[in-house]
């Protein structure tokens, strides 16, 4: 008898335990493919038991899918990220900027990047590698602004 009552207290504290740890989550509605842009047809929300995931669809909708995603696996923060502006080996406007000089001439993007990220690019003229952070126009920006 004594056996069956701690049977049943075990039971009981584990589906308490495991109601307690679920939450709503986001997850996609299908598999999403790299460089997908999430939209509201890709994701709904569901109950499951995730700590470190998203758990309303507007902090996912409109940022780009880093890796696979599963349909029904739950969205973490590190599987999506904002949209890429400059795709690799696309032709950029390089800036330097430095007072009241300004110098501007095309490059190739060695990488891919979005606002702020930094990324290599081939400076056409020169043919060297610089260096710079992508602005919100898709320019990379190669001295201070």
């Amino acid at each position: 008898m004594m056996a069956s009552v701690q049977l049943l207290f075990i039971l009981i504290l584990c589906s308490v335990t495991a109601n307690a740890a679920t939450a709503q989550a986001v997850v996609p509605t299908h598999t999403l493919q790299p460089g997908d842009i999430v939209s509201i047809e890709d994701v709904q929300i569901t109950e499951a038991s995730v700590r470190d995931g998203f758990s309303e669809l507007v902090q996912v909708l409109g940022f780009e899918v880093r890796r696979v995603l599963y349909r029904g696996r739950p969205m973490r923060p590190g599987d999506v990220g904002v949209p890429a502006l400059v795709e690799r080996n696309e032709l950029v406007t390089l800036v330097y900027r430095i007072g009241g000089l300004s110098i501007e001439t095309e490059g190739r993007s060695l990488g891919r990047g979005a606002i702020g990220d930094k990324l290599n690019v081939l400076n056409l003229s020169s043919r060297n590698t610089v260096s710079g952070h992508v602005n919100e126009l898709g320019a990379v920006i190669v001295g201070r602004e």
